[in-house]
């Protein structure tokens, strides 16, 4: 299992909030999750994402294309992966394994 850090960001949009293009994104993300392929957790300055890294990235490219459907002309997307193949790792695992140092 792998988790994706990620930030979609539309650029030249007509107002300096992106919240709505950030919900049309979670929107993407709900279906894949209620679909049982993914989990995520928004926070407030990215996405967070957990699955099989061929999912994943199927996930980022569907959420990367979310602000051309608006009309956006330009988007960068900030990706980074952590994909650890020696042992299941989680969001909640590897939070839990630095609680246990605490």
């Amino acid at each position: 299992m792998a988790i994706v850090d990620i930030t979609v960001i539309p650029i030249g949009t007509n107002s300096p909030s992106v919240s709505e293009y950030v919900a049309d994104i979670q929107k993407i993300l709900n279906k894949y999750e209620a679909e049982g392929k993914i989990h995520y957790q928004l926070t407030p300055m990215n996405t967070l994402i957990e699955g099989e890294l061929p999912t994943l990235l199927e996930v980022v490219a569907a959420i990367h294309e979310a602000p051309f459907h608006k009309g956006i002309n330009r988007v960068a997307t900030n990706i980074r992966i952590d994909d650890r193949r020696d042992k299941k790792s989680t969001m909640s695992s590897k939070l839990e394994s630095v609680n246990r140092h605490l």
